[in-house]
């Protein structure tokens, strides 16, 4: 089972299924040759890799976008 830190939990079934759940709702079901890249990877940092996983993560350009012509008042 995986940490918690940032809301992210993950839980490895027994047929090899990966379950990553955030905030208590499921946000990926992994299964196969991407659920043993996601346990391979996990390894390292739990919480950075679910949210890469699950697509749930700040990219870095927030601050880009807001200061866009298009979107200023």
């Amino acid at each position: 089972m995986g940490g918690s830190a940032s809301g992210f939990e993950y839980v490895r079934r027994a047929d090899g299924t990966v379950i990553v759940t955030h905030h208590g709702r499921v946000a990926a079901k992994l299964r196969g040759a991407r659920a043993a890249e996601f346990l391979a990877e996990v390894e390292d940092d739990p919480q950075l890799a679910m949210a890469r996983w699950t697509g749930n993560y700040r990219h870095g350009n927030e601050r880009t976008a807001r200061q866009h012509p298009r979107n200023r008042n």
